[in-house]
């Protein structure tokens, strides 16, 4: 893949994101995808912050899109090579103060293979 498809990728997801549009966002991971995040840690303890596959990516972004009506995310920066995009954005939450946050997607074959969050 290209820096240029790659930035298409991300695109896509913030577009998918900021809809709530589940099956759109889950179009651009491959099956078996990986997912690492600081919250899913949290909030499930006992996938110590990692979930694998279509099913469970659903499930965890289904339950954010529930619990979260407003989440919206501002896109600060993309930055990509040949197989991952670094991204840099604000999580915007009503009545929450907002968080600064960075993630990285691996994408392989054109599609998203793993994604890590990092945010304090």
């Amino acid at each position: 893949m290209t820096q240029h498809t790659n930035i298409a990728i991300a695109t896509k997801w913030f577009e998918a994101f900021n809809e709530h549009d589940l099956e759109k966002l889950l179009s651009l991971y491959h099956d078996e995808a990986q997912h690492y995040s600081p919250k899913l840690k949290i909030r499930q303890p006992e996938t110590n912050g990692m979930v694998s596959g279509k099913p469970a990516l659903r499930a965890w972004w289904q339950d954010a899109f529930d619990r979260l009506p407003t989440l919206n995310y501002i896109t600060t920066t993309l930055t990509a090579n040949d197989d991952r995009v670094f991204m840099e954005y604000v999580r915007k939450v009503g009545g929450e103060p907002d968080m600064p946050v960075a993630e990285v997607l691996e994408i392989k074959d054109g599609m998203i293979v793993a994604s890590r969050v990092y945010h304090g």
